[in-house]
């Protein structure tokens, strides 16, 4: 019986293998309605704000949106290349990145409506999963927890995709779940809303739980369990940081806490995650507690090749892609991804857009497939391989940008890559070195370095004397210093002194005490005294005793180290306040 299972088993795996479902992912298409070809560079397109576009072509340009020319192409290179998918894939953001007042409700639900239709004309018997992303409402960005007329006119749209308990649900916060087509349905796909979780939405700030979506999401999550169904997870606005800059995360950070939390408990029954909003091809990993990987999440490129304006970003346009995702219909495992794309310079050059597979995802990173145990090793490569990191960061950009992607930038991008969560996105970066330093300490720390520079200056100009405390390494403890040796020198003061043997002195020269052992002063430099009187000699080097008793005379020389004297030693020094020697310059 055992023998009767394995062969069952493995004559599944392999058709699997020889046969794997496909379906489309697209994203991000902003389609700016207004884009002209012309010879004034400031009427091209109004979605290059004051930018003035040069070189505009018939495919468009990288300052702006994409031409209706531009969208209806990646369409109709979709039904080439993958005529019949399993389904579609479509996590929005459809209208183009011009302000509030150039577009209004019904501009935003036009355009909407015309990318539907050519979706429908195109592949008129496929199934399409579609989310709406943070440009396709109006208001951009400001997405309520509840019913409004952008969701009842675009569940409409969407009617002949949908069951009718999806379009209520859509209705009341534009998310619903769908099972996937087929014989053996043991797939599902949840569409979420999580334009409610964006931070630029002002309508969800303060909610704990906008729309009650998370907790619908995780009843859905259970259910499927119970049902032993595999779920593919879809939105547009990830959690997360943007890989293209530092510190720009998309959700508030409960937010973002919440959503980790549910992956976290329900990861064994979400098979993937495809996000859109970035523009860029990219993936994010999620770990357990333990720091295994347990889930991974894709990015999709954007059909548009705008550039963005987002502070921080250096280069941030795109050539537009596209992309097939192979998986196993039995199981929703994820196989392999084919990103296709046109190079739109040498599209508007050839004034033709050829659409080209731009990498397949397994041998471009040398996995096995896409789950998150292979994309975890392919994310190891990235950090520690330069080229596998420089490969990717073409990728990222859709072989846009070729610039050598150096520290910070390897910084930016595997932090973003491997941290969903915030604090450990901070303690990335300060493993990596290149951590922001906080404001406050910036500003303390300016505040100090100015306090320093103000008080050289000071000190440099009188040449002021001020109490100091020390520690000579003589062996009556520290003593009370009155010449402040930690400032600055002027340009003329005293060098320091050089570490060498004291020189040979003759006999003759050395001193000898005067009566009532008190030893003259030493009036001379770089160790040459006068002749001392006759009288018994001290002890010296060769007949070692102790110094005779009697105030010792001021030395005019600077503390510091110096014959017989260990780095760091201080040398007592009077106040000149006092009647002290001033130190020579």
């Amino acid at each position: 019986m055992w023998l009767v299972r394995l062969l069952i088993f493995l004559t599944h795996w392999g058709v699997a293998r020889v046969e794997p479902g496909k379906f489309w992912h697209i994203s991000d298409l902003h389609l700016d309605p207004e884009y002209k070809v012309s010879e004034d560079p400031l009427q091209v397109c109004p979605s290059a704000g004051s930018q003035p576009v040069s070189n505009a072509g018939p495919w468009g340009n990288y300052l702006c949106d994409s031409p209706w020319a531009l969208i209806n192409s990646s369409v109709y290179a979709m039904k080439e290349i993958l005529p019949q998918p399993d389904f579609i894939l479509w996590t929005g953001d459809d209208t183009p990145h011009v302000p509030n007042e150039k577009l209004g409700e019904a501009a935003v639900l036009e355009i909407v409506e015309r990318l539907t239709k050519l979706i429908r004309e195109v592949f008129p018997d496929t199934k399409v999963y579609a989310a709406l992303g943070n440009h396709d409402f109006h208001p951009k960005n400001q997405f309520p927890a509840g019913s409004n007329t952008i969701y009842n006119q675009v569940a409409e749209m969407w009617r002949p995709w949908l069951t009718n308990e999806s379009i209520a649900l859509f209705k009341e916060g534009a998310f619903y779940s769908e099972k996937l087509p087929g014989i053996n349905r043991v797939g599902r796909i949840v569409v979420l809303n999580t334009n409610l979780y964006y931070s630029n939405n002002e309508q969800t700030a303060g909610m704990a739980d906008p729309g009650q979506q998370f907790q619908w999401l995780e009843d859905v999550l259970t259910n499927a369990s119970q049902a032993r169904e595999m779920v593919y997870i879809i939105g547009h606005v990830p959690p997360g940081f943007f890989e293209k800059t530092r510190n720009k995360a998309w959700f508030r950070q409960a937010f973002n806490e919440r959503y980790l939390e549910v992956v976290r408990k329900h990861h064994r029954v979400i098979a993937g995650q495809f996000f859109g909003h970035h523009h860029t091809d990219s993936f994010r990993l999620f770990y357990d507690d333990t720091g295994a990987p347990i889930s991974v999440m894709f990015l999709t490129p954007g059909v548009t090749p705008w550039k963005t304006t987002l502070p921080g970003v250096v280069n941030g346009a795109n050539n537009p892609g596209i992309r097939v995702i192979e998986y196993d219909r039995a199981t929703l495992r994820l196989q392999d991804m084919l990103t296709y794309f046109v190079d739109l310079s040498k599209a508007n050059e050839q004034g033709t857009a050829q659409w080209e597979l731009e990498y397949r995802l397994t041998e471009a990173y040398g996995v096995l497939d896409v789950g998150a145990q292979s994309m975890n090793a392919a994310l190891d490569h990235i950090h520690r391989d330069q080229r596998a990191l420089q490969r990717y960061y073409v990728y990222n950009s859709v072989s846009y940008d070729h610039q050598a992607c150096g520290r910070a930038c390897r910084t930016e991008h595997v932090c973003a890559l491997r941290e969903v969560d915030f604090d450990a996105y901070d303690a990335c970066l300060r493993a990596l070195g290149t951590a922001p330093v906080p404001r406050l300490q910036l500003l303390l720390a300016a505040l100090v370095g100015m306090r320093v520079l103000l008080v050289w200056l000071l000190r440099g100009k009188t040449r002021s004397w001020e109490p100091a405390k020390l520690s000579p390494c003589s062996s009556d403890g520290p003593r009370e210093l009155t010449w402040a040796q930690t400032r600055p020198r002027p340009a003329s003061g005293l060098e320091p002194r050089r570490s060498r043997p004291p020189k040979a002195r003759k006999r003759t020269a050395e001193p000898r005490a005067q009566p009532g052992g008190v030893a003259p002063p030493r009036t001379g430099r770089e160790g040459k005294v006068p002749p001392r009187p006759a009288g018994p000699r001290p002890p010296g080097p060769r007949s070692p005793g102790p110094r005779p008793p009697g105030p010792r005379s001021p030395d005019p020389r600077p503390p510091g180290p110096g014959p017989g004297r260990p780095e760091g030693c201080a040398r007592l020094l009077p106040d000149p306040a006092q009647g002290g020697p001033e130190p020579r310059s």
